[in-house]
């Protein structure tokens, strides 16, 4: 059974969806601010947390940034705000997904279940594999399906879901150009609407993330008005 965090000062929203997903079958927790939430995450990690930004005490998206530095665990970002420098800022400080109020109950379930379909087959999601448990090594790159976990130079990189996805989709086939449309298909499910510009966002993240480790990583090659592709030649 699934953990699901739900954290918003709006009670009303969190009864309501509170009581979809637990007839949904999770187990839900509830948390009215990000400080609560976050010392609650300290002792036991959800599987899945659903993250209002405007919450007291500690903001959604501080909360988040706390979040990435020990875990992978599917976020999704509530927003009430129009403007969609929320929605970009979160992505690029390592969200999966974004949802704006007011939302269906039944969008939010499907991609709640999306984004835990992937986390826990994410091997299963790129195409054409022989045997898609298996540790793949391209260069300097190691990538262990099922661990979720990445090394670059031997040194562990924390990824989340989408990062993952992004990085096993391009290196899987070093040299093969995957285009912005190919990669948002392995990225969301089919009901998930996201325009390129949120896989330009995963994939800068992806990239500064990689350069924490190795300043010098250029791996992950733009083409422009193409896509992108994992060169192993820049190794």
């Amino acid at each position: 059974m699934p953990r699901i965090a739900l954290v918003d000062n709006d009670r009303n929203i969190l009864t309501s969806i509170s009581m979809m997903l637990e007839a949904e079958g999770f187990d839900v927790e509830i948390h009215f601010d990000g400080q609560a939430a976050w010392e609650a995450f300290t002792k036991n990690m959800p599987d899945i947390a659903v993250l209002e930004i405007q919450i007291p005490r500690l903001d959604g998206m501080d909360l988040l940034q706390l979040v990435r530095q020990c875990s992978s665990i599917p976020i999704i970002l509530l927003t009430s705000k129009e403007d969609e420098i929320d929605e970009i800022l979160g992505l690029r400080m390592g969200a999966d997904d974004y949802v704006k109020k007011p939302f269906s109950q039944r969008i939010l379930l499907e991609r709640i279940r999306a984004l835990l379909r992937r986390h826990n087959a994410i091997a299963d999601i790129i195409p054409d594999r022989a045997l898609d448990t298996k540790l793949m090594e391209r260069g300097l790159l190691s990538m262990d399906p099922l661990r979720h976990g990445v090394t670059w130079r031997g040194t562990d990189v924390s990824l989340t879901v989408t990062e993952f996805a992004l990085l096993q989709t391009l290196a899987f086939r070093p040299g093969f150009v995957k285009s912005r449309d190919q990669l948002m298909d392995v990225a969301y499910d089919e009901q998930v609407y996201v325009d390129d510009r949120t896989i330009d966002s995963h994939i800068k993240r992806l990239r500064k993330k990689m350069r924490m480790v190795d300043r010098d990583f250029k791996s992950i090659e733009t083409l422009y008005g193409i896509g992108y592709r994992f060169n192993e030649e820049l190794l």
